[in-house]
């Protein structure tokens, strides 16, 4: 970007910059205490067990791996805490209540996991799990860890496995003994069943709140306040930051556009180029005569490399189907427009390949191979040679290769069933496979080689032969010049500029016709600022220290750049911002005036005070909890169905109003003979709360969070 370019004028200048930056850092550490400061040199601690850098770094890193670049550092970083945090507050508990994991139990549990009952590589000779093939498994990986920082990693890996296995073992542990205690009695069966079941014909009145309009209700600030300061719970809220932004987009202009398509112009028909290695012009070859095209695309640059499949019609993308499929060998279209890029294509190979293939091969692996296991140490030239000695065999003999694949062939699965892999698609297999298989006829053999070792194939039938074509792609990503990334670049620069003068933010932003965005109540640890996604560098900035409310600052975005201003800066504490703290308290209100006035003594007489009418329920049930002609009122037909007939019961407050009701008939269920089924069904429901069990544990946990020192 035209960061970039600016880096390359002025690095001289930046190396100093970035010095003193730094010298400034080291100073700052020293002023703030945060140097030695022993607190900060931990990134937390949970129950007085603290969490060290390293042990930190250590988690990060394995979660990182773990997601193969899909989550993003500071999501590696929240799932590093939020593990640990979890294995320190059961450590806690585990110490009080006696809970010890040991080796062997570690053992047991490796032992039967899945995925070493199931591993090729610990199995013997009958095809059976072999603890010993385990172990030497593991003696081996020991072994290895002092031989090269592969190794080393390898013997980690399994290291932080084992430790993964007994922290699921003691955590289990734990909550087991606590479903333990989740139990249920034959009584309480009982008196669930009754009480779902009952049901009850209902006399009623209900005054909804909007029947008090809300100018008849005052509500003051002290009110709300003190309304807060009784509930801490509800409103106590962590420190935040509100910020707006502007976001300065690098797109690509109609120049930009039109350039790019040029330059594929450009690369279509042969040219002549000097030459700086011949002294002299020589001719260049277009994407027209092009013979190898893989070479064409890298010596081109093109942003999509040369695919040699083949394709049906149907699997191609539309443009190339319709415009090209039915044309001829070095027939091309393009330039194209096709998801943000400018293309070529031409048709360099057709050929009538089937669409599924069944095929049965024999895997001879050899050491280094990926089928290869700790027992192989054949060479590559020795698997070689012996998978071209089978091939001779079945070929002369076609009945023995289903033996042979049985006591021979790496790939277990399928050498059990005698070779057998069963139909599969063109872009099943890996691409050598997959050629010999539907590029010959069925029942031709042959050997060919992957990274799984050499493959004895023979071809058992085929379906659906049909034309396929094999399409060559050159592309080239439609992006903005340097001379539009300068543009938008000092765009930013004047906008933040202008805010730094005094400029009004939504004036000036309406003005340039850009959005104005609001991003409310950024908290500490938060990664996502609103539409731009994971911005941390924003939001450590917002919590700076120095950072004060107006500040402005521009940031270098992946795909331009953003103008930020910090609007708020919002304490720690109690907090009704963002609650509707006002109607919380105008419900109360009403309920208190509908109480008050509801003097009666039968349901007519508190219709007629409240200006309703009465009405009449019938089977209303905890199941069923329809009042005909209100609604639908679970809260109510919880209190209803316990009461006894001909009893006015008054101020039954539900969720949306108050109830005034009296029973006429109530109806009991037909009593079971067992209630051992309401029973089980309360046990199932009190052990799916066992999954709030950690929750509960953490809540009462003394848990202090240093990340921001340090992320």
């Amino acid at each position: 970007m035209a960061v970039l370019s600016k880096i390359r004028e002025r690095s001289l200048f930046l190396i100093i910059i970035i010095a003193l930056a730094l010298f400034s850092f080291v100073l700052s550490g020293l002023f703030d205490g945060n140097l030695f400061n022993k607190t900060a040199a931990n990134i937390g601690e949970v129950n007085g067990e603290p969490i060290s850098r390293e042990e930190f770094a250590q988690q990060v890193e394995i979660f990182r791996n773990r997601s193969a670049g899909r989550t993003t550092n500071f999501q590696n970083i929240n799932n590093a805490w939020n593990s640990l945090v979890r294995e320190k507050v059961y450590q806690t508990q585990l110490e009080k209540s006696g809970v010890i994991v040991g080796e062997k139990d570690v053992w047991d549990a490796i032992v039967e996991q899945v995925s070493s009952q199931n591993s090729p590589q610990f199995t013997n000779e009958a095809g059976l799990f072999d603890q010993e093939k385990l172990k030497e498994y593991i003696a081996t990986l020991k072994d290895n860890s002092e031989e090269d920082e592969n190794g080393q990693a390898a013997w980690l890996s399994w290291i932080n496995y084992e430790k993964g296995v007994k922290k699921s073992l003691e955590q289990n542990t734990y909550n087991s003994l606590i479903k333990a205690g989740l139990g249920s009695t034959l009584v309480e069966g009982e008196n669930q069943y009754f009480y779902q079941n009952v049901s009850v014909d209902v006399d009623y009145v209900y005054v909804p709140f909007t029947n008090i309009p809300d100018s008849l209700v005052t509500v003051t600030d002290n009110e709300m306040k003190q309304y807060i300061k009784d509930h801490p719970k509800e409103f106590t809220v962590k420190e935040s930051r509100d910020l707006s932004f502007v976001q300065f987009k690098v797109q690509p202009t109609e120049e930009d556009d039109m350039e790019i398509r040029n330059q594929l112009i450009s690369l279509i028909e042969d040219r002549e180029e000097y030459s700086n290695a011949a002294k002299s012009t020589v001719m260049v070859t277009g994407f027209r005569n092009a013979t190898d095209m893989k070479e064409f695309n890298a010596e081109n640059d093109s942003d999509t490399p040369f695919d040699d499949a083949f394709y049906t019609k149907e699997a191609l993308p539309k443009i190339i189907a319709d415009s090209l499929f039915d044309k001829n060998k070095g027939d091309m279209i393009g330039p194209y427009k096709d998801f943000g890029f400018y293309r070529l294509s031409k048709i360099t190979d057709i050929k009538q390949l089937p669409d599924s293939v069944k095929a049965s091969h024999i895997l001879i692996a050899f050491a280094g191979s990926a089928a290869a296991d700790q027992s192989v140490n054949r060479t590559e030239a020795e698997a070689e040679k012996m998978a071209d000695s089978i091939l001779t065999l079945v070929k002369n003999n076609n009945s023995k290769f289903e033996s042979l694949a049985l006591d021979l062939s790496a790939d277990i699965v399928s050498g059990a069933k005698g070779g057998d892999l069963g139909w599969f698609g063109y872009r099943t297999m890996i691409p050598e496979f997959r050629d010999y298989a539907f590029e010959n006829s069925k029942g031709s053999m042959g050997v060919v080689k992957s990274q799984f070792g050499f493959h004895v194939i023979r071809i058992d039938d085929q379906k659906n032969i049909q034309k396929n074509i094999q399409v060559a792609t050159f592309s080239r990503r439609i992006v903005a010049s340097e001379t539009t990334e300068n543009q938008i670049f000092e765009k930013a620069e004047i906008f933040a500029s202008d805010l730094e003068s005094g400029e009004d933010m939504s004036a000036l932003a309406s003005a340039q016709n850009l959005e104005l965005v609001p991003a409310l109540n950024i908290e500490e640890f938060d990664d996502n600022v609103s539409l731009l996604g994971s911005q941390r560098q924003i939001v450590r900035w917002a919590f700076e220290e120095s950072a004060e409310v107006g500040e402005v600052k521009r940031f270098d975005l992946d795909n331009g750049y953003a103008v930020v201003v910090l609007d708020r800066k919002n304490k720690a504490g109690l907090s009704g911002r963002g609650k509707n703290v006002r109607g919380i308290i105008l419900k109360q209100k009403k309920i208190d005036l509908i109480k008050e006035r509801s003097t009666g003594t039968t349901l007519e007489e508190i219709a007629e005070q409240n200006n309703v009418t009465k009405a009449t329920a019938m089977a209303v049930s905890n199941t069923s909890p329809v009042f005909s002609g209100s609604g639908r009122f679970v809260d109510i037909a919880g209190v209803v169905t316990a009461l006894d007939e001909n009893v006015l019961t008054k101020n039954i407050v539900g969720k949306n109003g108050v109830a005034f009701a009296t029973v006429i008939k109530k109806t009991l269920p037909e009593p079971l003979p067992n209630y051992n089924g309401n029973k089980k069904n309360m046990e199932r429901a009190l052990k799916a709360r066992s999954l709030q069990i950690f929750e509960a544990l953490k809540e009462n946990s003394e848990i202090e969070d240093n990340r921001a020192v340090f992320y």
